[in-house]
């Protein structure tokens, strides 16, 4: 393999190693708040702030340990060695990191699936919510007419 692919491929992997590690620490001290980018991120796991750390702590030790195959890849790939080494690093890094990640998202969103999910102060479709009343229920009719709330739709 070229020096300049083995370096970027552990320069990949590196920075995967990192970020998998990151996500992983603040995952199991329940710190990784709930976001668009990163930690366990499911329908189940955005449920609630609750289901989101629950899933994070459950898929900590799975996403440390695919940081840590990584970082060994990534470091392997570095020192360098004969082509077919290299390749064979390069496959059992990235499979054992994305196998691992897969077990973490899995287990973290089982976990997810567990927690009771929050009280909402809607329950079914909304018409409108103001700062005092909360969520009041749609006065509209299923089929998409306004003919009882005064409102248009949009629909002709």
């Amino acid at each position: 393999m070229p020096t300049p692919v083995r370096l970027v491929l552990a320069g990949a992997l590196l920075l995967a190693a990192v970020v998998l590690l990151i996500i992983a620490v603040l995952g199991a001290l329940g710190r990784l708040r709930r976001n668009p980018w990163a930690g366990v991120r499911t329908r189940g796991t955005l449920a609630s702030d609750e289901a989101f750390t629950v899933a994070n702590r459950v898929a900590a030790a799975p996403l440390g340990a695919a940081g840590i195959v990584a970082l060994l890849g990534g470091v392997t790939l570095v020192i360098g060695g004969p082509g077919p080494v290299v390749w064979t690093v390069l496959v059992v890094a990235t499979a054992g990191m994305l196998g691992l990640t897969g077990i973490g998202g899995a287990l973290g969103d089982r976990a997810a699936a567990r927690v009771d999910a929050p009280a909402s102060g809607c329950a079914g479709t909304c018409a409108g919510c103001d700062l005092v009343a909360g969520c009041s229920p749609s006065t509209a009719p299923p089929d998409g007419t306004a003919a009882e709330t005064g409102r248009t739709t949009g629909a002709t």
